[in-house]
């Protein structure tokens, strides 16, 4: 095992193929997070007298950050270290090594023990100033807060400023959400009730020798086998072709749901234990959403169980052309200065139209004042939104609520436009990170662990763009640049000149 430097410099690190080079990715990523100050709370959750010495913070984050990143596996990922000594430096190992400095195993514990709601603290503390300055209202002073201090000393109810001393709104918050699926097999309601049935299959084989029965109990997999195989084929079946393969499958798993009760009756207790022990449970609660539904000839109940291997997964209706239900979470993001943070993970559907307020109060409490607008979809448009905007003099993006003016308002069309324009920037990260970070597809297995890789894509997508502001392209081509910055300065002060003064 060799040894991790929490605060170890470049010059520090030993490598046979000589210093490395300090404008390298990992080198950059290791400089952006300040890991002495999350280690010791990450410390304070293994014992010092009991247990195998802890693995420190740097190399859990930076490990799992390495991994969204390059989009590997486990297994893959430490050969990736095993391989690169930009990647050991990053997780902070003192010198480069061909052995593995923790194990395989450790890369799931890790993701474990740093929960989304750290992930996200870290993501917003290290990029908040980012945020700040990325606004283009920031002071002169460095210090990214473009508002004029460090917030207001209350108010945090949503309750306007008292006195004169207010500081302006400034910035623009983006807000929206998306549904991250997870690695599941589209859902059928036969195709559950027969995976159930041979889990509880497997369960009965399992059971049989602790029973003290000469005879395992008869389950019919093989005619039940041929059936769900007969049902499958069909390219085009009828609701009632449908309805009968169904009622089938829900009879098969009533029958050795009895068998296993019958079965743990007689075996010792604690006998059925861990994956089997919770896949029993889930497929009692299958069993019972499916029975209701059959005799209610209904497609739908609360809670409805669409995996048995993951449970907590839930459908989330999105009403798109492509895929109106997904299978996975619901993620509220906020964005700033080109800079995203989550603000919800949920696995059953919500409104996000009730995450604005939270949202503003949260923005107003990292940067000292309310933002000049919220640029966000018609669904954040009620009125309990709009008053609370109208209250602090927030502007709203979108048509006002009524009927439309019979003289077109072209000042007020060219904002809407222009708040299109601006709003698809989230749209964009919702992109990069199933294209690049793995949200199309969430290959993690536990409820938390999904919550964990989900906070991480964005912490990661934060980093790709502080990593595209240090290397910008524009300061290699200095005549693009300055017709960049002109043409956004114009659009920018035209604005300001003619709307918002």
């Amino acid at each position: 095992m060799y040894k991790i430097n929490r605060q170890m410099s470049i010059a520090e690190f030993i490598s046979p193929f000589g210093e490395l080079n300090k404008n390298n990715r990992w080198v950059r990523i290791a400089e952006m997070i300040p890991w002495e100050v999350y280690e010791e709370a990450y410390a304070e959750k293994f014992s010092d007298d009991t247990g195998a010495p802890a693995i420190p913070f740097r190399a859990a984050l930076g490990t799992l950050i390495i991994k969204q990143r390059t989009g590997s596996s486990d297994e893959e990922v430490m050969q990736h270290i095993l391989e690169n000594p930009y990647m050991q430096f990053l997780i902070g190992l003192q010198e480069f090594t061909h052995e593995e400095p923790f194990s395989v195993r450790s890369v799931t514990n890790f993701r474990k023990r740093l929960d989304a709601e750290t992930i996200d603290r870290i993501n917003r503390e290290i990029f908040r100033k980012e945020a700040a300055a990325a606004r283009g209202d920031g002071p002169e002073d460095g210090t990214g807060n473009g508002c004029g201090g460090s917030g207001p000393e209350g108010g945090d109810d949503g309750r306007p400023f008292d006195g004169g001393g207010a500081p302006p709104n400034r910035g623009f918050l983006i807000l929206d959400a998306t549904c991250t699926p997870a690695d599941i097999a589209f859902p059928t309601d036969e195709g559950l009730l027969n995976e159930a049935r041979e889990k509880l299959e497997a369960i009965i084989d399992a059971l049989h020798p602790y029973t003290g029965d000469t005879v395992k109990p008869r389950t019919y997999r093989g005619e039940a086998g041929r059936r769900h195989a007969n049902f499958v084929r069909s390219r085009k079946p009828r609701k009632k072709t449908v309805r009968k393969a169904t009622g089938q499958q829900l009879r098969y798993v009533r029958r050795n749901l009895a068998h296993v009760d019958a079965q743990l009756e007689k075996a010792p207790a604690g006998v059925l234990y861990g994956r089997e022990a919770a896949w029993l449970e889930t497929i009692r609660e299958l069993y019972r959403q499916q029975e209701l539904m059959h005799r209610a000839k209904t497609r739908s109940v609360p809670d409805r169980i669409v995996s048995i291997g993951q449970p907590h997964v839930r459908p989330i209706v999105r009403g798109k052309a492509k895929s109106p239900t997904e299978f996975g979470a619901k993620v509220s993001v906020s964005m700033v200065g080109g800079f995203a943070f989550v603000d919800k993970i949920a696995w059953d559907a919500y409104s996000e139209a009730e995450l604005l307020v939270p949202a503003v109060l949260g923005y107003r409490r990292e940067h000292g004042c309310f933002p000049e607008a919220v640029l966000a979809d018609k669904l954040y448009r009620n009125r309990a939104n709009l008053a609370f905007c109208k209250k602090h003099g927030i502007r709203l993006s979108g048509p006002k609520l009524g009927r439309p003016t019979k003289v077109p308002d072209r000042m007020r069309k060219l904002i809407e436009r222009w708040d299109s324009r601006e709003r698809n920037a989230v749209e964009g990260k919702f992109g990069e990170g199933k294209t690049r970070y793995g949200l199309d597809r969430v290959m993690a297995r536990l409820k938390e662990t999904s919550e964990t890789v989900i906070s991480l894509a964005f912490l990661c997508m934060n980093i790709g763009k502080k990593l595209r502001l240090l290397f910008d392209f524009f300061s290699k081509h200095p005549k693009y640049g300055i017709l960049f910055v002109y043409k956004l300065s114009n659009r920018q002060l035209y604005f300001k000149n003619h709307v918002f003064s």
